[in-house]
């Protein structure tokens, strides 16, 4: 079982442990809905190392990255910010979800542990063509700090560089091997924070000491899931293309030039009749979990991923439906037909109720 630099501590906090993808990570400290208000009302602090870091030397990484990301690179190549998109197959399969990182003139790129052998071997098979080194970062972990004062938290470190706290979203700077970007998976501010692991317990250490609460996996799948953001593994996997995960948006065609992995099968694609992803709250008494049927009037579906929402106070999920749904459904949930209603996949964002 692999362990995060971390570990040690999480147990003296009296963390609950579990099998995360082979780590075994903090799925609470306290309660789950304590944790997941803390991010929403204050700030709180994850320990997200479990997560696959690699760096990039020599070669044309930006043709690289042009070829096996199905965003355009080239949107960050000159400036210090982030990207986020989809890793494809050549029949246009999700392989992974990830974020690219480019400042001063390196990137840096953050996947999925559960898919981390799979993505280390595509990034080496894909560089060779383009002279670039893969160079996987298992010295690094990440700590991520999120909610409504996370910035004024961040700012009162000692040993965070002054600029990171006046970064706009998703931008990012190097302070030599560390990297700070504004990014999260929470739908609330603050930032990320992908260093070496010796400086990691004294940060969070310190981030303790100025008021930031421990925030495990399962707070942090509730507020993902309120964020309407993607779960790999639970909402897409290597079987939906991105037309019916909500990813059409970071699909990047407009150089006609550019052929990434993926392309010619997406443009197969009818958009139209695709099935796509959106939110639901269940308007009975139960909770949503994966796999419960979904039916509409003109069509059908499947829970996602479903869970009780501290913030709206009733059961939530995203859910892959045929289209032409209008504003209300049905659930199965234990033989029993349950009414939905149909919402936005994003729930909440920075503080307010999505209508």
């Amino acid at each position: 079982m692999n362990k995060t630099p971390l570990h040690d501590i999480h147990v003296q906090l009296g963390a609950k442990m579990v099998n995360f993808s082979n780590w075994e990570m903090p799925i609470s400290y306290s309660s789950l809905i304590e944790e997941h208000n803390a991010v929403r009302s204050s700030v709180g602090i994850f320990d997200v190392s479990h997560m696959a870091v690699f760096d990039f030397d020599g070669g044309d990484q930006i043709a690289f990255f042009e070829k096996i990301f199905a965003n355009d690179i080239k949107k960050i190549s000159k400036d210090n910010k982030a990207i986020y998109g989809a890793l494809l197959n050549e029949q246009g399969g999700i392989l992974d979800d990830l974020i690219i990182y480019h400042a001063n003139d390196k990137f840096r790129l953050v996947s999925n542990c559960s898919t981390r052998e799979q993505n280390k071997n595509w990034y080496e098979k894909h560089a060779a063509e383009f002279g670039v080194r893969v160079i996987e970062r298992a010295d690094m972990g990440i700590l991520a700090i999120q909610g409504p004062d996370a910035l004024s938290k961040v700012s009162a470190i000692e040993e965070m560089n002054d600029q990171a706290s006046s970064l706009q979203t998703f931008g990012c700077m190097f302070d030599g091997e560390k990297l700070y970007a504004r990014t999260g998976y929470t739908g609330e501010d603050g930032l990320e924070l992908i260093l070496p692991a010796k400086d990691i317990k004294h940060l969070w250490d310190q981030a303790l000491g100025l008021g930031c609460m421990p925030i495990g996996l399962g707070a942090r799948d509730t507020l993902r899931l309120e964020a309407g953001l993607n779960l790999y593994g639970n909402d897409m996997t290597i079987d939906n293309h991105p037309y019916e995960s909500n990813l059409g948006w970071t699909i990047d065609m407009s150089d006609e030039n550019r052929q990434f992995i993926g392309k010619e099968a997406l443009l197969s694609i009818d958009q139209s009749k695709s099935q796509k992803i959106t939110g639901v709250i269940l308007q009975d008494k139960g909770v949503l979990r994966p796999g419960y049927e979904i039916t509409h009037e003109q069509g059908n579906g499947v829970v996602l991923s479903g869970s009780y929402s501290p913030t709206l106070q009733s059961s939530i999920g995203l859910v892959r439906v045929d289209q032409g749904f209008k504003k209300n459904g049905k659930v199965v949930i234990r033989n029993k037909v349950l009414n939905i209603e149909f919402v936005s996949p994003r729930f909440i964002g920075q503080g307010k109720i999505h209508p």
